[in-house]
């Protein structure tokens, strides 16, 4: 078989904005990635392993509704056409409390615990004030690989989608992230992640890390 048959035997991976019908199979992806997640298990502060999965999956369904009906990024690695990886980043103008309104608050706060809501808001809050000397920037709240294709190359494809994000808008300078695993630190470094500040939350201490958008940096070479 030539390597002309064999690439187009190759599945087509692309990446791209989810599509609305995939959202509740990005939901899926995150609630496996962050149910270990120690800052959500200090933050949801449940016991109970059955009713921590409700109020998680409540907390992801309305972090995905609050980034589609605003218009932030959700993006997605497809391989033909199925989501095997998101990425749900935000921009820093956008005011948690003022943008998506008593609404939202309202149905966090039903699904996950008026303190829980407030101690998320509380936490967007703290990060922001950490990154003030960077202008405009994007946030990655979530990212997630699907289970079965880990360890493919399908996270540093997400990485480089969102690079390429940063540079379609000139006005964002980069994009920040909080980490409060080890392992993923070093996963954003090798992308040219920067510390920024060692930060602990609710007892459970996380790094700061922050990407000026590429081209902002080669200018600087």
């Amino acid at each position: 078989m030539s390597n002309t048959e064999q690439q187009a035997q190759l599945p087509a991976i692309g990446a791209k904005f989810i599509e609305p019908e995939d959202i509740h199979v990005a939901a899926s992806l995150l609630f496996q990635a962050y149910r270990q997640d120690p800052l959500l298990i200090q933050i949801l502060n449940e016991l109970n392993q059955s009713k921590y999965d409700a109020k998680l999956r409540a907390l992801i369904r309305q972090e995905l509704s609050r980034f589609s009906k605003s218009g932030q990024p959700i993006l997605g690695i497809y391989i033909e056409d199925n989501l095997v990886a998101v990425a749900c980043a935000f921009a820093s103008h956008c005011e948690i409390e003022k943008s998506f309104g008593w609404h939202w608050r309202l149905t966090l706060m039903m699904g996950a615990g008026v303190l829980q809501a407030k101690q998320i808001m509380e936490k967007e809050r703290t990060i922001k004030a950490h990154l003030s000397e960077m202008g405009e920037y994007y946030f990655l709240s979530f990212i997630a690989v699907d289970p079965h294709y880990q360890g493919q190359g399908f996270g540093h494809y997400l990485l480089s989608a969102l690079d390429t994000l940063v540079r379609e808008n000139d006005f964002m300078s980069g994009m920040a992230v909080f980490v409060t695993q080890g392992n993923q630190v070093n996963f954003f470094e090798e992308h040219g992640y920067h510390l920024v500040k060692e930060v602990v939350f609710r007892s459970v201490s996380g790094e700061l890390l922050f990407k000026a958008r590429t081209d902002v940096l080669e200018k600087t070479l």
